[in-house]
């Protein structure tokens, strides 16, 4: 890895090279701050001593926000401190306001370059193709090197769930820390592993289709064709026969027409034009 001086001051004239061309390279922290902040005087340290501490494995950016009030506004500073984590030339993350160590501890791990980067997408494509014990055994030794790495617990958790090692993701699941708990990417798979468990026995697809042709209130059916199709990445028509269910029967299932349109939406990018569309559907039906 080229070797980076752990923090560097920041103006107009190195943002360019020292921010959006170094955050190719590794995580490039901007702190924007100012000699009045009494929070950035109580950063500073904790945020140098990380800098020391990870030895340009990621880089700590110095922008006094007074001096620099170009780069300020261009970049929606409204308060100090305020601190932007760049990768790859964009702006990924942002904290606004004094934080304990462990919160930047978190940002910055999670944004690293690390070896099982390139580990990660040849497991899930081995877990795509079926062979769900060769990623999972690749997923495991990489988890072995880096057992704190958030993305390969994750990487895992997919893969149990596609592989239908129920067990084996709830385990991994308990054993959770509680950032990771609370994090909206575990909760979405903790979700999927809960549908998933409810089609473990269920038909597949064809023979749904063709119990709710025969009997279009078979709700059972209905319920079954809309988990398999969240599960098969169908979420469109996934969410259409959710939204069916929820014009048949409200109760059904305590709601589980409701709760599986809520599902989809989690697995949905947050830019993904059916959120809106569908968000919009659910809002009229529900008032």
């Amino acid at each position: 890895m080229t070797t980076h001086t752990a923090a560097v001051t920041i103006d107009e004239t190195n943002f360019a090279t020292e921010v959006l061309e170094k955050s190719h390279e590794v995580p490039v922290l901007a702190d924007f701050w100012a000699d009045w902040c009494s929070p950035c005087q109580m950063l500073l340290p904790i945020l140098s001593d990380l800098a020391e501490e990870y030895q340009g494995q990621f880089i700590l950016a110095k922008i006094n926000a007074d001096e620099q009030a170009d780069l300020a506004h261009e970049y929606g500073v409204r308060s100090l401190p305020t601190l932007k984590l760049f990768r790859h030339g964009e702006v990924v993350e942002e904290i606004v306001g004094a934080q304990p160590e462990a919160v930047f501890r978190q940002l910055i791990d999670k944004h690293m370059s690390r070896t099982s980067d390139s580990l990660r997408p040849q497991a899930l494509a081995l877990s795509d193709g079926g062979e769900h014990g060769a990623a999972i055994e690749l997923l495991e030794n990489a988890l072995n090197a880096e057992p704190d790495h958030a993305p390969l617990k994750a990487d895992l958790l997919r893969v149990f769930i596609s592989a239908g090692e129920y067990e084996r993701a709830e385990t991994l699941l308990h054993s959770l820390p509680a950032n990771l708990e609370v994090d909206d990417e575990f909760k979405a798979l903790k979700s999927q592993l809960e549908y998933a468990q409810q089609l473990n026995n269920a038909p597949d697809e064809d023979k749904l289709q063709a119990n709710i042709a025969a009997n279009p209130d078979d709700l059972e059916s209905l319920y079954q064709l809309g988990l398999r199709q969240m599960q098969a990445g169908a979420h469109q028509t996934a969410m259409d026969n959710f939204l069916t269910l929820m014009r048949k029967d409200r109760q059904f299932g305590d709601d589980a027409g409701r709760k599986g349109m809520l599902a989809v939406f989690e697995l949905l990018e947050p830019g993904d034009p059916l959120l809106g569309r569908y968000r919009s559907k659910l809002s009229s039906l529900l008032y």
